[in-house]
C-alpha cells in the first residue's frame, strides 16, 4: 500500500503550525504541550493568530482539570486570555449534566470531542449573556473548538487574586456587589453560575470579577435551584467568617423575588 502524498497547502499548514509551536514551546514543559497543544488545536491558534486575534502567547497563569489559562498578547496590543480545555482528558460526562435541558445545545454530538466543543460555546455564551446583564466577568472575544478566547483579568501577565487570596479591605463592600451580580445572573441573563465561591471570584482593581462559567446553567436546568442554593451557601459561609451579616434564606429571597 503506498501513502498518498501530502498536498502543498498541507505543507504549508504544517510549516505554519510547526513555527507557531516555536513560538509557544518555551513557555510549558513537554507533558502540558502533549496535552493542550495536538495538532487540531495549533491549527486553530494558528487561525486566531493568521486574523490577528493573537499576536503572541505567553506562559500558563491558571491551571484546572479540565484545561489551562494562558496569557497572550491580542489586536492593539490588548492582553488576553486564551482558555484551552483538554480533549483527551476533561471529563466531559460531568459536563453534559450542566447542559440538560439547555436549547441552546440540543442538538450536540454526545461524543467527548463534541461535548468539549460544547462547553468551550457554553462559556463563551454565558459570558456575553452576564456581560449584557451587567456583571464583572471576562469579557469574551472568540471561541473555536476547545478554545476560549477573552479578557484577560490582570496587568503586566499577572493574573487578579482569587478573592480567597487577599485580605479584604471592606468585605461588606465586595459581599453586596457580588450579591448584585447574582441578582443579575438570575434576573436578566436567567442564569445560575452553579460554581461561585471564592474560588471563582478575582479581585481586580478593588472589584469582585466572576469567573469560569463553563458550568453556569439556565434557568430551566432541572438543577438550577439546587446550583443556586448551592452557590448562596457558598457565598454566606465565606463573608460571615469575614463579619458580615448574611444569611442564606435573606440573600436566596434576594436573588429570586423580582423587583
Amino acid at each position: 500500500m503506498t501513502l498518498e502524498r501530502p498536498s502543498k497547502k498541507e505543507k504549508r499548514i504544517d510549516e505554519k503550525i510547526d513555527e507557531y509551536r516555536i513560538k509557544i514551546k518555551d513557555s510549558e514543559d513537554l507533558k502540558l504541550r502533549g496535552e493542550v497543544f495536538d495538532t487540531a488545536t495549533l491549527k486553530a491558534l494558528y487561525t486566531f493568530a493568521n486574523k490577528g486575534i493573537i499576536k503572541a502567547m505567553g506562559g500558563v497563569v491558571s491551571t484546572g482539570k479540565e484545561g489551562n489559562v494562558f496569557h497572550a498578547i491580542g489586536a492593539e496590543d490588548r492582553e488576553i486570555a486564551i482558555k484551552i480545555y483538554r480533549i483527551a482528558t476533561s471529563d466531559f460526562r460531568k459536563m453534559e449534566d450542566y447542559m440538560l435541558g439547555d436549547p441552546r445545545f440540543a442538538n450536540i454530538k454526545h461524543t467527548q470531542k463534541g461535548i468539549i466543543f460544547a462547553w468551550t460555546q457554553k462559556e463563551f455564551r454565558n459570558l456575553q449573556r452576564a456581560a449584557e446583564a451587567g456583571v464583572r466577568v471576562p469579557a469574551p472575544i472568540e471561541a473555536d473548538r476547545n478554545i476560549l478566547i477573552m479578557e484577560f483579568i490582570g496587568k503586566d501577565g499577572i493574573p487578579a487574586p482569587r478573592l480567597r487570596d487577599v485580605q479584604l479591605a471592606e468585605p461588606e463592600h465586595i459581599y453586596r456587589t457580588i450579591v448584585s451580580y447574582m441578582v443579575a445572573l438570575y434576573q436578566e441573563a436567567k442564569l445560575v453560575h452553579s460554581d461561585l465561591s471564592e474560588f471563582n471570584i478575582l479581585l481586580y482593581e478593588d472589584e469582585p470579577v466572576i469567573i469560569d462559567m463553563g458550568q453556569s446553567v439556565l434557568l430551566d436546568h432541572p438543577m438550577s435551584r439546587e446550583f443556586l442554593q448551592r452557590d448562596v451557601k457558598n457565598i454566606v459561609r465565606y463573608f460571615k467568617k469575614l463579619g458580615v451579616k448574611c444569611d442564606e434564606d435573606s440573600l436566596l429571597t434576594e436573588i429570586t423575588t423580582k423587583k
